[in-house]
Order: structure tokens, then C-alpha cells, then sequence
């Protein structure tokens, strides 16, 4: 075997089938296992809601959910994904209207350039979905009945949504309608 012949058979053993449901579609696809889940759903997907802000899982301009848990797409690699359940803010809708925390930014003004706005989105359905879930916060009382709905409070909002930055410093706005939700 020479050297081609290896190089080739290497770059092909880098490479995996996997299966997602994305935004409730079954998608199956060939994927180097380098690439990033942010990238697939952007370049391979066409689906470019979520954004590329540091690339360092730092912003939250990449939030999307996996099996109804926030993550930073830029750091999670797809490969490691395979039957997973991806939710970006393009699948939020409820029907043909926006999704509630959707119909509340837009009416609370909680966005300005609208750079980070589907990762404060995305951010935000899983924070609900974790206070309802009983999942505690570092500001959570621990006093707190453990299992019991977390009640969002502005101070547990803030905490909860500060790994997504803004630059514009639309934060008042997105912990009301965020709270607005709750």
C-alpha cells in the first residue's frame, strides 16, 4: 500500500453516518468527525438562525437545543450527536405563529441588532425549561424544595441567561420578556 493509498483510507475512516432530527426533520448524513454541529446546521443545513460569535463557546450566539437542553453549538461536535433531537430558533414556531418567548421579544423590543437574539432565544426555552424542571441556578435559594419548579425571578433570569452576551446591552429587555414567559 503506498502512501496515497493510506492517506485516502485514513481520510475516509474520519468520516461517519449519522442520523438527526433537526427541528423535527429526520436528517442523515456523511460528516467529517471534526466538524462542529454549529457548521453543519449553518453550511451543510442551510439553517443560519444560529450564529458564529466567538467560536470559543464564550458569546451564546450558537445556542441551540440538543434533546431539549441549551448548548453552544460551536463547541459540540456533530458526530457525537447521531440520534439526537437539535432544535434551532427556525424550529421554535408554535404552528404558523412565532413561539411564545418569540411573540414576547419581539413585543418586549428585546433585541436590537439581532446578532445574539436566536441564542438568547433558544437560551431562554431551555432556561424555562429547566426552572419547570426543578434544575437549580447558583442565585437559587437553597432552601428550595429540591425537584420543585424553580420560580424566575429577575435576579435567577440574569443568572441563568448570562453565558449569552449582548453588545448592544439589550438585557432589561430580554429579562422582561423572558419573565414575561415564565
Amino acid at each position: 500500500m503506498d502512501s496515497h493509498d493510506t492517506g485516502a483510507a485514513a481520510a475516509a475512516s474520519a468520516h461517519s453516518d449519522l442520523t438527526l432530527r433537526v427541528n423535527g426533520e429526520p436528517r442523515t448524513l456523511h460528516l467529517d468527525h471534526r466538524r462542529v454541529l454549529l457548521d453543519l446546521l449553518r453550511e451543510d443545513l442551510g439553517l443560519t438562525g444560529a450564529k458564529k460569535g466567538c467560536d470559543h463557546g464564550q458569546c451564546g450566539a450558537c445556542t441551540v437545543l440538543v434533546d431539549g437542553r441549551r448548548v453552544n453549538s460551536c463547541l459540540q461536535l456533530a458526530v457525537a450527536l447521531d440520534g439526537s433531537e437539535v432544535t434551532t430558533v427556525e424550529g421554535l414556531a408554535d404552528g404558523e405563529g412565532p413561539h411564545p418567548v418569540q411573540r414576547a421579544f419581539l413585543d418586549r423590543d428585546a433585541f436590537q441588532c439581532g446578532y445574539c437574539t436566536p441564542g438568547q432565544i433558544c437560551s431562554a426555552v431551555g432556561v424555562l425549561a429547566e426552572a419547570a424542571e426543578g434544575h437549580p441556578s447558583h442565585v437559587t435559594d437553597p432552601a428550595a424544595p429540591s425537584g420543585e419548579p424553580v420560580e424566575l425571578d429577575r435576579e435567577e433570569i440574569r443568572e441563568r441567561l448570562s453565558g449569552n452576551l449582548c453588545r448592544c446591552g439589550a438585557y432589561p429587555r430580554i429579562v422582561d420578556a423572558v419573565a414575561e414567559v415564565s
